[in-house]
This record gives structure tokens, sequence and C-alpha cells, in this order.
């Protein structure tokens, strides 16, 4: 049975989700960011403080940036178009399919929400026989 919550997304709910996934491996990253793997590739990690992911306001860089993998473009849009949503992306990701996530916002998502974006995360990065079996087990007719 899958777990349904509105509730507000907590930064655990990060880890847990993408433990969640089968298959998974976890990288300690730099700075212990943790980056979640499924086969060797990544599909959602803590990012470090970068240059260009900044306050407007003050110049400085956050540290809070959480990093997931979409399936496609059209899903990055769609998750960054509304300027009001906490997912965002840089010009240092154009091109690249992945959506950027401050942890300091996470909660404007509700878990649920949360949910279908890390398992997103782990169907586009997946080989094409574990997203096979998992959709095959996670998908009600």
């Amino acid at each position: 049975m899958t777990r349904r919550s509105s509730r507000a997304a907590r930064v655990e709910d990060v880890h847990d989700l993408a433990l969640g996934m089968p298959h998974v491996t976890v990288d300690p990253g730099t700075q212990s960011r943790p980056i979640y793997q499924v086969g060797g590739r990544s599909f959602v990690f803590f990012r470090n403080p970068r240059p260009d992911a900044f306050d407007p306001d003050t110049g400085e860089r956050y540290d809070d940036v959480i990093v997931l993998w979409v399936p496609s473009e059209g899903d990055k849009l769609a998750l960054v178009q509304d300027e009001s949503s906490p997912f965002f992306t840089t010009p240092h990701f154009d091109g690249h399919l992945s959506v950027l996530l401050r942890a300091s916002r996470i909660g404007e998502i509700t878990y649920d929400e949360l949910a279908e974006v890390v398992q997103e995360a782990w169907l586009s990065r997946a080989s094409a026989r574990r997203r096979a079996t998992w959709l095959d087990e996670h998908t009600t007719t």
C-alpha cells in the first residue's frame, strides 16, 4: 500500500523517499552532502554552495540546494516556470534534465508532491529493466 499524505514535505523525506527506491546506493559526497544513485547514476543529490545559485538580495550562495533529475525538458519547465514554485533552475543547468529545490522551501510542497518528484527522478535514471519492474509493481489498472 502506498503511503499518501498531503502534509508539508520535509528534508528527511527526501532521504527516506530516495532510499525507499530499489537498487539505491548512497555516495557520501563532499561536505557530507549525500548523492543518491541507481546503477551508478545519480538521481538526487545535495549540492555544495555554488556561484550560480545565490540570494539575489545579499549575493550569498545558497547552501541548501537539492538537485533532482527529471524525465524531460517539459517536466522541468512544468516545475520551474511558476516563479512562486520552490523549484528553480540556473543558467548552469540549461540543457540539463534536473531541477533545483532549496531545503528551506521544501515545506511549500506536500509529501505526495515530493514523492512524485523523487520517484520520477529515480525512473529517469534507472535502467529500462529496473524502470519496467518498478512500474509493473506500482501501476494500478
